[in-house]
């Protein structure tokens, strides 16, 4: 059973596309890391793209941002693990949550995100 925080099935594809989008990113764009940071761009529709790890314990951390995020029409997306989000986002720790706020080289990544991301929410 999926986490309380997790509202749909991300397909592998699209969050290894999501890792890869912080990848390229953190070198040619700007990224918020942990969920409070995410929270805070969010709330400003700063954040181009959430990327929320599914295994966060406890999962009231970051429970709240996906409801937000449809609040204020941010695309998010899931990855199975903190760890692997952190490593992505060049950070030696797990991380909750990483938002992607200046693109950079990413942006065809994440415009392709945000058309699959628009579609799995339409049909949730």
């Amino acid at each position: 059973m999926a986490a309380i925080h997790v509202k749909y099935d991300t397909p592998k594809e699209l969050a290894d596309k999501a890792l890869e989008a912080i990848e390229v990113a953190k070198t040619s764009g700007k990224l918020k890391k942990g969920s409070n940071e995410a929270t805070k761009v969010i709330e400003r529709k700063q954040a181009s793209l959430v990327v929320i790890a599914e295994d966060v314990t406890p999962p009231e951390v970051v429970a709240h941002l996906p409801p937000l995020c449809e609040e204020k029409e941010v695309p998010y997306v899931y990855v199975q693990s903190k760890v692997e989000l952190g490593a992505a986002a060049g950070i030696d720790v797990p991380s909750a949550a990483i938002a992607i706020t200046k693109p950079g080289n990413a942006k065809p990544i994440i415009e392709e995100i945000q058309a699959k991301v628009a579609e799995l929410l339409k049909n949730k």
